[in-house]
């Protein structure tokens, strides 16, 4: 169990503090106050998603919209035994609960996306009944309404008219010039529940009435004249009518808080615990924090990780400082850690880091890591930080520090992250150094995650000979003799005193005199890591200039990936003229078949026909290749884009047109094409093509059109309505290109659907002008004729 004092080291009620600064009532706060790890993988997880559920509405636009509410939880208690009766003041603190309940509740139900949030919700309804009871009879100051019921608004009025009338009475009274030469003052008050006029008292016997009070002064007597005497107890009497009705109110409405005082209480429950998680959401939101992953295997891994807490005191400076994201990973083949480096280097903060970090995600908080980062489920956490000298109990720093270390040994076990700084420190620096070593070699063996900083060379040495531990250090920059507060894993760092001290001012020749009195082998062995990590610097620029060139190979790469892309774009372009130009070649072939059709009509007839038909599949297949090399195929401008001149392609003529009106009611256009003017709806036009339309001599259309010969007669026998209809708008624009003036539609009787929906089409239509049905000989109900514009 991870114990208050570790909490309190690792500042996690610092940061709560921070975070219970959104809570909407006390209840709340001491909610957020009271967070603390939990110990099963199940509910860390439901905690955490239920912070991004919450996270998400508020990205979305529509977070919980949260007002302040009362504490009722006593209240409710109070109320529990029967004929127990709350204060009106005590009853409105449940509107300000059962208000949140109801709008919350109702703000999540609306979605279907969030599954917890829905579920943790589902139960909360605000209990309307109640609510709408207790709206109606208590004002948010405690004040009981005249609404509260009927009985009580009768009698409030009773009592506003007799206060009036008494008033009006005694400013009749005080006019009265027998009664004026006596008053003190010339206002009305009330004194003892009773109106009085001030009197002066050496005259207190000149005006009849009854005596309430007498001014601090004991110049003023305060009377109630004998003529409103009536009015004044008809007055009482009503009051203690309305103060009885009053109480009648609250037994009642007491009751019916008490009969739903189980569900009320649960509803509070889980506002309080909503609110709770919106406190966190809201902070992870300031902080840019993440959901991070929770594992049993015992890994510990952090990924641009920072301190929260020193995040938000640099936010608080006037300098741009930003906090140096950690690294680092622990777990699985080694599982102790030490980490070395300068004084104010940033060891103490990175361990800390690690432990308020996983402290976070243990109690289902979001933390300020990437979401690759993941924390083993712990049972414990283990802490030895900062001078933990006791003058009462007589402990000195190392006592301490041994006190702490020898408690840790004896519950060090797996499932348990330990942190220790400066381990070996406060005694003899070999003697410190050979302690720290065995009890890292003891604590490794139980199996527990351990971090700890050090400045002792000697635990650097046992380290990296040891199997299962690994050396970190905090980066030093040489050349501007300041920390970088990165952490540098597989490393031993330097304690960099030496420069440190030169830094800030002591003196060459006791810098020179430390040096010598160091030893040649502490300063070979200090030459070696800092060579090392020159080296390494060198290694990590080669890697940069590496990461450039790839970067310039992929981008040279895109470029021709590019190219490739514009080259098979101008294949297809080219395939398509192709294509087009195969089309236009077999049309003019169906002319010149179709010419022959009428001069050899009685010589192999059947023959030249399956012909003809021969060509126009080889014609369709044609263009439905074209179709798909032609990016403008399917394109249809929209209506707002097309303007009076604009050249636009007619699908169902098979040419380019130009737009001479634009019908946007309607979403039509009137187009113009070899002299001749027609309406089509915009879904028929498209992109031009550079295809224009040429007439005859005679003013009839030449056949170029790329689908069939211009007919007067059309079958649509066999076809849906919608497919039918779609045959039949460019059958009559074709038709009064060409010139007819009459044409037939084939649409048969069945059950007079087709028919139906024809003769629709052409009632609006602008190129029909009047149509009919056929006459017996010309096919009767099944065909209707259509005479043109």
């Amino acid at each position: 169990m991870i114990t208050e004092n570790t909490l309190n080291l690792l500042e996690f009620s610092k940061l709560l503090k921070l975070v219970s600064g959104a809570a909407h009532s006390n209840d709340s706060k001491k909610a957020v106050l009271s967070i603390h790890p939990l110990r099963k993988r199940h509910d860390i997880e439901t905690r955490l998603t239920l912070i991004k559920e919450i996270r998400t509405l508020s990205q979305e636009g529509n977070p919980l919209k949260f007002a302040p509410f009362a504490d009722i939880s006593d209240l409710i208690k109070r109320l529990r035994p029967d004929g127990a009766v709350l204060e009106a003041a005590e009853l409105s603190a449940f509107i300000s609960v059962l208000e949140n309940a109801k709008e919350i509740s109702s703000h999540v139900m609306q979605r279907e996306s969030f599954p917890l949030l829905t579920g943790l919700t589902g139960q909360m309804t605000g209990q309307p009944a109640v609510l709408n009871v207790l709206k109606k009879s208590i004002d948010s100051e405690g004040n009981i309404l005249d609404s509260a019921s009927s009985a009580l608004s009768e009698l409030r009025r009773h009592i506003r008219r007799n206060e009036a009338v008494i008033q009006k009475k005694l400013e009749e009274m005080m006019r009265d010039n027998r009664i004026a030469v006596f008053l003190q003052d010339d206002f009305i008050t009330k004194r003892a529940g009773r109106w009085v006029i001030p009197v002066r008292m050496d005259s207190k016997g000149q005006v009849a009435g009854v005596v309430h009070d007498v001014s601090k002064s004991g110049e003023t007597a305060f009377i109630e004249p004998l003529g409103i005497l009536n009015l004044s107890n008809e007055l009482e009497n009503l009051i203690a009518e309305e103060k009885a009705e009053e109480i009648r109110i609250l037994r009642d409405l007491s009751s019916r808080i008490r009969d739903k005082a189980d569900e009320i209480d649960k509803e509070h429950r889980v506002l309080i615990y909503l609110d709770m998680l919106n406190c966190i959401a809201n902070f992870a939101d300031r902080m840019k924090m993440e959901i991070p992953q929770i594992n049993e295997s015992g890994i510990i891994k952090l990924s641009r990780a920072g301190h929260p807490l020193l995040t938000i005191a640099l936010q608080k400076t006037d300098r741009d400082i930003q906090v140096v994201p950690l690294d680092v990973q622990l777990g699985g083949d080694n599982n102790v850690m030490v980490i070395t480096g300068s004084n104010a280097g940033g060891k103490t903060i990175a361990i800390k880091t690690i432990g308020l970090l996983l402290i976070m995600a243990l109690s289902g908080m979001p933390v300020p890591a990437d979401s690759s980062s993941s924390f083993p489920l712990v049972d414990n956490v283990l802490i030895d930080i900062g001078d933990e000298q006791s003058i009462e109990n007589s402990l000195s720093t190392f006592s301490a520090h041994i006190s702490n270390i020898s408690g840790i040994l004896g519950k060090a076990c797996r499932n348990t992250l330990i942190l220790i700084d400066e381990l070996g420190t406060g005694t003899d620096p070999e003697e410190g150094a050979a302690l720290a070593c065995a009890v890292l070699n003891e604590i490794q063996k139980s199996g527990a995650l351990v971090f700890a900083t050090t400045h002792l060379a000697d635990i650097k040495g046992f380290v990296f000979r040891t199997e299962g531990m690994q050396n970190a250090s905090m980066e030093f920059d040489q050349k501007t003799l300041t920390p970088l507060y990165r952490l540098r894993i597989g490393e031993p760092g330097q304690s960099h005193a030496l420069i440190i001290a030169k830094k800030y001012g002591l003196p060459d020749n006791v810098i020179n005199s430390a040096r010598d009195m160091l030893g040649g082998l502490k300063v070979q062995f200090d030459n070696l890591i800092s060579d090392l990590n020159e080296k390494r610097a060198g290694y990590e620029k080669a890697i940069e200039g590496l990461a450039k060139q790839h970067k310039d190979i992929e981008e040279k790469q895109r470029e021709l990936e590019q190219k490739i892309s514009d080259a098979e774009s101008k294949g297809r372009k080219i395939l398509s003229d192709a294509y087009k130009e195969a089309s236009d070649i077999l049309i003019n072939t169906k002319r010149q078949m179709n010419a022959w059709l009428d001069e050899i009509k009685k010589i192999e007839k059947s023959k030249i026909r399956e012909k003809i038909k021969q060509v126009e599949q080889a014609q369709r297949s044609v263009d439905e290749k074209a179709k798909q090399y032609d990016k403008d195929a399917g394109e249809t401008p929209k209506i707002e884009n097309i303007k009076k001149g604009d050249v636009v392609y007619v699908r169902s003529l098979g040419f380019d047109a130009i737009v001479r009106e634009i019908i946007a009611k309607h979403n039509r256009i009137r187009v113009s094409a070899g002299g001749m003017e027609i309406e089509i709806p915009l879904s028929d036009a498209g992109v031009k093509r550079g295809r224009a339309l040429q007439l005859s001599r005679e003013g009839n259309l030449k056949d170029e059109s790329p689908d069939k010969v211009v007919e007067s007669r059309i079958n649509l026998i066999g076809l849906r309505v919608d497919e039918a209809i779609s045959r039949l708008e460019p059958f009559l624009n074709h038709a009064a290109l060409a010139g007819f003036d009459e044409v037939t539609i084939i649409h048969g009787i069945g059950k007079g659907l087709l028919a139906k929906a024809v003769h629709e089409h052409l009632e609006s239509h602008p190129l029909v002008r009047k149509f009919r049905r056929g006459e017996q000989s010309e096919g009767g109900y099944g065909v209707t004729v259509v005479t043109l514009t």
